[in-house]
Parts: structure tokens; sequence; C-alpha cells
């Protein structure tokens, strides 16, 4: 299935049903006056978020969503039924904006979040409710209001911690399934992975964290080019990066510095923040190399970027490094909880738009 990620629909609340005109008329019980019930409220609409579910395929072909209409009041004082409300399932990390406006209306984060996108509106009043010491067969009443109605854009970006990011074929989704129990599409051809894969990597009791790969980035790839402009939005949420390099094809170091640059440079048209953030340099395929060899090229590579970030030497397909790797990446993770609780405020998850809990 083609991964979506973003989707356009409208939502309709339902309206509420008219009031009832009706008076009391029994044998032997004169003047029996007004009796009109009110109409029911209208459903209402509203977004849940479900595990389980990692793209928004489902709104491809159904993109109006409504509720249940309240249905008109009845005669002996009978209120009308009220309109269903209906729950629209989205997976967990879906942001959802005002398609009219840009406003960003809620940020699902987390599984059973939900929000209501949509009010159903009230019902109208039956004419029992006019009555009075002046007007004792009242002949008014009030039609039931309109529902909400929204147009709504919503945007996917995938839940991890640990986010993978490279030219392609520089061996992420080898990595990813060597740490985790994903299975990735794994060829010797450009961009096989075309949508973004979500693999848990388990070091013990309480002790996990998720990995993001998404499709290989090529210049260009901020523009539009490639398969980059639609995923790089998912490393947004990530808290670390590992950057993948490639280091048997190329003889010249030259080469590996404008892997690493063309990469650097998509990331700061993406965002600054993006660029910012906390990134590790993961030298891949280091089994092609003797050692003398790896370290020459770890040391011009460092040089020529002038990295003082983390260096990593691994190999995805036979394992070398990936458990030290997964390892001081747990340890960093953990110290990052801890600090975050420590102090609230600099928790990234606290300054984002919560939604409203009913």
């Amino acid at each position: 299935m083609k991964f979506v990620d973003e989707a356009t629909i409208t939502v309709q609340a339902g309206k509420g049903g008219d009031g009832c005109l009706s008076f009391r008329r029994e044998k032997y019980i004169p003047k029996g006056g007004p009796n009109g019930g009110d109409g029911g409220a209208g459903g209402s609409v509203y977004l849940v978020a479900r595990t389980g579910l990692n793209t928004l395929a489902d709104f491809r072909f159904t993109r109006r969503f409504a509720a249940a209409n309240g249905q008109s009041g009845r005669g002996k004082n009978c209120t009308g039924r009220g309109g269903e409300d209906i729950e629209l399932a989205l997976p967990v990390g879906t942001l959802v904006f005002d398609d009219e406006t840009g406003e960003l209306l809620t940020d699902l984060v987390s599984a059973q979040d939900r929000f209501l996108i949509a009010k159903g509106a009230v019902g109208g009043l039956g004419n029992a409710r006019f009555k009075s010491s002046i007007t004792r067969a009242p002949r008014k009443i009030t039609l039931g209001k309109p529902g909400e109605y929204r147009r709504l854009r919503l945007e996917l970006k995938v839940l991890a911690d640990v986010g993978l990011l490279g030219l392609p074929n520089a061996g992420k989704s080898t990595l990813l399934s060597r740490v985790s129990r994903a299975t990735p599409r794994i060829a010797d051809y450009p961009f096989t992975t075309l949508y973004p894969e979500l693999g848990v990597v388990e070091l013990g009791v309480a002790r996990s964290f998720v990995v993001a790969d998404i499709p290989g980035l090529i210049e260009g790839a901020a523009s539009g080019q490639g398969l980059g402009a639609l995923f790089l939005r998912h490393l947004d949420r990530t808290r670390l990066l590992f950057h993948l390099v490639d280091v048997i094809p190329q003889e010249e170091r030259a080469d590996l510095v404008n892997d690493v640059q063309v990469i650097e440079k998509e990331m700061q048209l993406h965002g600054a923040s993006l660029l910012s953030r906390p990134r590790w340099l993961v030298l891949n395929k280091i089994d092609g190399l003797t050692q003398e060899q790896l370290e020459g090229c770890k040391q011009d590579l460092v040089a020529a970027l002038s990295w003082s970030g983390p260096v990593y030497l691994i190999s995805a397909v036979t394992g070398a490094g990936c458990l030290e790797l997964v390892n001081d990446a747990m340890a960093y993770l953990e110290r990052l909880a801890t600090e975050s609780s420590d102090n609230p405020l600099h928790d990234e998850d606290s300054l984002r738009c919560k939604p409203e809990m009913l």
C-alpha cells in the first residue's frame, strides 16, 4: 500500500432537531395547553488517536464525515432523540490543521487522545417552552441550529526517538533490521525505502526506544527532488539522529565529505531546528575496509568536517559496532528523560499543542 501522510477531509456535526408545535387534546380535559417537546441535539465529531495505524490511507477516498442530526421534538413534551457522535481513528502523531486558516487545532501525540473537532448543535425549543401567564397557547417554536463544519488538513509525523538519515543505499534499512525486529525492504538499488519504517530496539526490561528510517535523501530533496521532501518532516519529532555514511564506494575522501554536506544542506533548507538536533556520525559498511583504511577515513572525514560530535564505526550487515551504537543511544535518551523530569520546562513534549481531553 502506498504511504499516505497527508489528507484533506471535511467534517460536519449534526444539526439540532426542530422544536415541536403541539397542543394537548384529550377528551374531558379542557384547556389542555401546549405540549410540544424540544428537538434533540446533533451528534459531534471526535478525533481519536489509535495505535496500530501508520498511514492516512483510509482518508484517500472517503473524505467527508458527518454525524447524525438530532430528531425533531414531539407532542406530549417528548424531546427528540439526539444524533449519535462519530469518532475518526487517526494514527498517533497526526497533526490536525484548519485548512482554511492554517491554524494548528490539535496534535495527537499519545494513544487514546480524544479531541472534539466539530460540536453538534443544540435542538430547537418546542412551544411548551413559551407558555406564560399571558401567552396560554403559544404557537411559537425555534428551529434546530446547524452543526459545526470544518475543512481539515491532516499531516502525519511519525513518533520516534531516533531517526536515520543519509543518502540512498547508505544502509539505513539494513541497520534498522539489524537492531530491531522490523523487516524493511532491502535491495542493492536506490530508493528501496518508499515510506517511513519504524522499529523498536529492545535492550532489556523497560529499556527500549523507537527508530524511524526515512527514504534516502538526495541533493534537492527539500525542494521536491527524490522522496525526501515528503518525509523530512518525520525527523522533526526525533530526539537524536544517526547520520549514516557509506564508506565503501568512495576512494576520494572529499566524496565522503560531500555526502555529509549534501544532507546537511537539505536539513538546513527544511528547517534550522532539524540541523541543530543532536546528530551522530555513523560510518557504515566498515567490513569492506582494512583497519588502516578505516582509521584514515575517519580521521580525514572528521578533520574536513570539523566534526565535534560522536563518530561510530559499524557494519549493519555483520553487526559489528551496532550493539555499542544502540547502547550509547539508549543511555543518551535515558539521560534526556532524567533531565526533562528534573526540569519540565525543557521537555519538548510539554511545548506541543495538547489536545482537548474529553
